[in-house]
């Protein structure tokens, strides 16, 4: 997901509206972040790490602050990001993986229940839970949405993230 950096478009219309528009410079203060990664496709998920490690690095989320959990295929996502997010520790959780389609729609059933887990725990948590899974028909097209020409899918996650976290810090809470 490319996060655009324009806001709302300043209109009559929205002029008297209060506006929480995108914040993705830096990340709330001393925040904890989780990355849980797949290692299946490891040349691919090891480069969206990379990525995701660095924007956050960018945005003031040390190294120190950034714990990353080894799944072994992408179907444990889910499960690794509701124990993150559970535990009360972390203001975001990324998952990373890539899928690559097969000869069968194996990759299908996976990538359906990769995302509707993900969106399960963000809800159920409150916290954002980034859906940072590649689900590519061919090898070429993962790399190159792994720090290839279509950009690195990893630091898009993590702008999500810093936007979501600063999004939900600046919202008004019951």
């Amino acid at each position: 997901m490319r996060v655009p950096p324009q806001s709302v478009p300043h209109s009559e219309a929205v002029a008297g509206c209060k506006i929480h528009a995108l914040q993705m410079a830096s990340a709330p203060g001393n925040v904890r972040v989780a990355i849980a990664v797949s290692k299946y496709n490891e040349a691919i998920t090891g480069r969206l790490v990379t990525g995701a490690v660095e924007t956050l690095n960018a945005a003031g989320v040390s190294s120190e602050r950034i714990e990353i959990a080894e799944v072994p295929g992408a179907f444990e996502l889910p499960l690794a990001a509701h124990a993150l997010a559970s535990s009360g520790q972390f203001a975001a959780v990324l998952c990373l993986g890539a899928v690559i389609r097969g000869e069968t729609t194996h990759d299908q059933h996976i990538n359906t229940a990769v995302a509707n887990g993900v969106e399960s725990v963000g809800r159920q948590y409150g916290i954002p839970v980034l859906f940072g899974l590649l689900t590519c028909e061919t090898r070429s097209q993962a790399e190159a949405r792994a720090g290839g020409d279509v950009g690195n899918k990893g630091d898009e996650c993590a702008q999500a993230a810093i936007a979501m976290m600063n999004l939900l810090e600046d919202l008004p809470k019951n």
